[in-house]
């Protein structure tokens, strides 16, 4: 009987090691695939950019308004006396869109995006 008590410990420590083994994958699946959707939406995004035609391409701040939220949805207000509101650093989230917002806000790196386009706009290299 002793032995096999001890080849069922051995059996059940072996399944709840893989129980944990199979969690941990599953987790780090569900970190991947939210990545890779973003990726996506990413990838989706620019296309839809670039796939303006030429004659009604937008540039600068007025391409910013074109990116922004639609109007059913409101920009948050900042509360009287409030800061306002700084650079973003780069690496961080691109803030939400509303009528004082200049491409200064976002982050070094989206700035280059927007410049890129403008200079693809104007019939730059490209």
């Amino acid at each position: 009987m002793g032995l096999l008590e001890e080849r069922e410990l051995a059996a059940r420590e072996r399944v709840e090691g893989l129980r944990e083994e199979a969690d941990r994958v599953l987790a780090e699946l569900a970190v991947a695939e939210t990545d890779w959707q973003e990726w996506v939406i990413a990838r989706q995004r620019v296309g839809e950019v670039l796939s303006v035609p030429r004659e009604t391409a937008v540039t600068g701040p007025a391409l910013i308004e074109a990116l922004s939220v639609p109007e059913a949805v409101p920009a948050p207000e900042a509360p009287a006396g409030a800061p306002a509101p700084r650079a973003v650093r780069a690496r961080s989230v691109v803030p939400v869109w509303r009528p004082a917002l200049s491409a200064n806000m976002l982050a070094v790196d989206y700035q280059r995006i927007l410049a890129a386009l403008a200079e693809r706009r104007s019939g730059g290299a490209g």
